[in-house]
């Protein structure tokens, strides 16, 4: 029993360092580096291009400016785990970058968690991040839809779909 435990042990340590060797991105495939199915390679693209938000008066420029386009502000740091993985999961899939494509994309960085972060942070509730705000083309909150935490592609999408649909009696758009 412990002679098969140690073979295993063996077994994902080597994996671990063949992933290391080969620049895997996560831990928890550590040979996703060297496997690349079909389906993956067709959903791998570049990252949204956000536009950097400092303060709340580059925010609220920002809604004024947006052009009649819907808004998605993205709260990220660099030391956040779950951002990292919005990032490499979610905000890589073909199907969310698709979604996203008429969307002005605003984020702000609150790795330093300045003054001005706390203060954008706290004007929307947010403890901190992964916090993602929706906004309509009429530049108001679509708080219904606020996110907070990872969500996968397919879970983000479905967020994404309901954009534009509030039900006035229940919720505050």
């Amino acid at each position: 029993f412990w002679k098969g435990i140690g073979v295993m042990m063996v077994v994902i340590g080597l994996a671990m360092l063949i992933g290391a060797l080969s620049n895997a991105k996560s831990p928890l495939q550590p040979l996703s580096g060297l496997v690349a199915s079909a389906s993956n390679a067709q959903q791998q693209h570049k990252n949204l291009n956000f536009r950097s938000i400092k303060n709340i008066s580059e925010l609220d420029n920002a809604l004024k400016n947006a052009q009649g386009k819907p808004v998605m502000l993205d709260f990220y740091a660099d030391w956040c785990v779950a951002c990292k993985e919005m990032e490499q999961f979610t905000f890589s899939d073909a199907r969310v970058q698709s979604a996203l494509k008429d969307t002005l994309l605003l984020q702000v960085d609150v790795t330093n968690n300045t003054d001005d972060d706390k203060a954008l942070m706290q004007r929307f509730n947010l403890f901190g991040p992964p916090g993602i705000l929706f906004f309509s083309a009429k530049a108001t909150e679509e708080t219904h839809l606020k996110v907070v935490g990872y969500k996968n592609a397919d879970a983000f999408l479905q967020i994404l779909d309901q954009r534009g649909s509030c039900l006035p009696e229940t919720i505050q758009c």
